[in-house]
């Protein structure tokens, strides 16, 4: 038995779920026709009650008042009871019964069985009715006839046939109304469900269209409900942390390919030039180890611009040596031959790790490798609120009218310059400047070239 009960369970859930609408505006149309059919079935009931109750009501006065007609043409003044003959005795006599006493003295004719009925009705006394099924529904009611002291009593029945023929079109009548009100609410509630939402299907359409073309579309600036608003507020929120969250996945991937550029070349240029002919084992140990200076630069960088990404340790306590860490970014530049790049200044510490600093202070120097005509000069010095570092060349310098975005991500002045570069070395110097607490600024006023400098904390 308990493995049978437990069998149909799953058997009952598996057809529950089927039987259940899969759809929001089915679920709500489903609750609100069985709430509609609970509330209708009740109010018929009770409707139908009340109509059986008055009608009930209607026949018990019906016979009352015939009773009191009767009891007109029955004398009880002297010893004995006696019936006076009217002219309209057949209406009267029709379905009555007269006793006085315990004795019957008038009944209908064909009475039959209804006649014990009414014996009994009578023997109670008082003013009592009741229903019976005897040749047909029959409502039969007692009455007293006040006067004397024979106790006449007048017992009145009345074919309920009619009544229950009304009471039945009532039902009928009720149960087709039910039928139309829950056909119409079922059908106006889908309507309205689907009316209210329609937003949603468009706001899911258009999270959609969005998602696919990277739109900067916003739910929140469109007219909802108070609820869909909130609900737009809250996609709002969301598309704004993951569009916020691509660009800088796409901001890293393009500063990562643009300070891997350079050590990746001189890695290739290394393995190229070894390759082309037979090198002794001197020149084969220092081609090894640029490739290995080369991929530790790579290592640094990527430590560096990944801790940035991850809002690590960039700002750590840290102190590099300009001078030394300047030399060394130098040499790993690919600085064409026509140009000369000289360091001034004195002993200069910088409050920042050395990797941080060759990350700011190198797309600033192959920017002006770049451009430079003959002549680049980096010079370092201490100020009163930090160091400097100046990098400044004798090319053509920047266009005034782009001075204003000079460091905003993948602007270029000239994208067809003939120079290679996606416009990330620049935002990417700033960025890492301020994260030190630093800053990387442009003086428009330096003529001819340009002149770029970076202020650190002093360390």
């Amino acid at each position: 038995m308990n493995g049978a009960r437990h069998r149909t369970r799953p058997a009952v859930t598996v057809l529950r779920r089927h039987l259940a609408p899969r759809t929001l505006r089915g679920r709500l149309s489903l609750v609100a026709l069985t709430t509609a059919t609970m509330l209708m079935l009740v109010l018929t009931i009770a409707f139908n009650a009340v109509a059986d109750h008055r009608l009930q009501h209607q026949a018990d006065d019906e016979l009352r008042t015939r009773a009191a007609a009767v009891a007109t043409t029955i004398d009880t003044s002297g010893t004995t009871v006696r019936v006076l003959e009217t002219s309209h005795d057949e209406l009267l006599d029709t379905n009555v019964w007269i006793y006085a006493g315990g004795q019957l003295l008038e009944k209908p004719p064909n009475a039959g069985p209804v006649t014990r009925v009414a014996d009994a009705l009578a023997a109670r006394g008082g003013h009592p009715c009741l229903t019976t099924d005897v040749d047909g529904p029959l409502r039969l009611c007692s009455q007293p006839v006040p006067g004397g002291s024979t106790g006449a009593t007048v017992v009145t029945a009345l074919d309920l046939s009619p009544y229950r023929s009304s009471a039945d079109t009532l039902l009928w009548g009720s149960l087709a109304l039910d039928f139309v009100m829950l056909a119409c609410t079922y059908v106006l509630t889908r309507l309205a469900v689907g009316r209210a939402l329609r937003p949603v299907r468009t706001m899911t359409d258009q999270a959609t269209q969005w998602s696919a073309v990277a739109s900067d579309e916003r739910f929140g600036s469109m007219r909802h409900p108070a609820e869909l608003a909130r609900l737009g507020t809250s996609l709002d929120a969301i598309l704004d942390r993951i569009r916020t969250l691509l660009r800088h996945e796409r901001q890293l991937t393009g500063e990562l390919s643009h300070e891997l550029r350079t050590p990746l070349s001189r890695i290739i240029a290394e393995l190229d030039w070894w390759r082309t002919r037979p090198r002794t084992d001197d020149q084969t140990r220092t081609t090894h180890q640029v490739i290995a200076d080369a991929a530790e630069s790579m290592r640094v960088i990527c430590d560096t611009l990944l801790d940035d990404a991850r809002g690590g340790t960039l700002t750590a306590p840290g102190t590099a040596e300009v001078l030394p860490a300047l030399r060394r970014l130098i040499q790993l530049q690919d600085v064409p031959d026509h140009l000369t790049i000289t360091t001034e200044g004195r002993h200069v510490a910088a409050g920042v790790p050395p990797a941080l600093l060759e990350r700011i202070v190198g797309p600033l120097l192959a920017n002006a490798c770049r451009y430079a005509h003959a002549r680049i000069t980096v010079h370092a010095y201490h100020t009163s609120d930090g160091v400097r570092v100046e990098v400044i060349d004798d090319g053509p310098g920047v266009p005034p009218p782009f001075a204003a975005h000079l460091f905003e991500p993948g602007r270029r002045a000239d994208p067809g310059d003939g120079h290679a570069g996606a416009g990330l070395g620049l935002p990417l110097a700033r960025r890492l400047a301020r994260s030190a607490d630093g800053e990387v600024t442009y003086d428009p006023g330096h003529t001819p070239g340009a002149r770029f400098t970076v202020s650190l904390p002093a360390g």
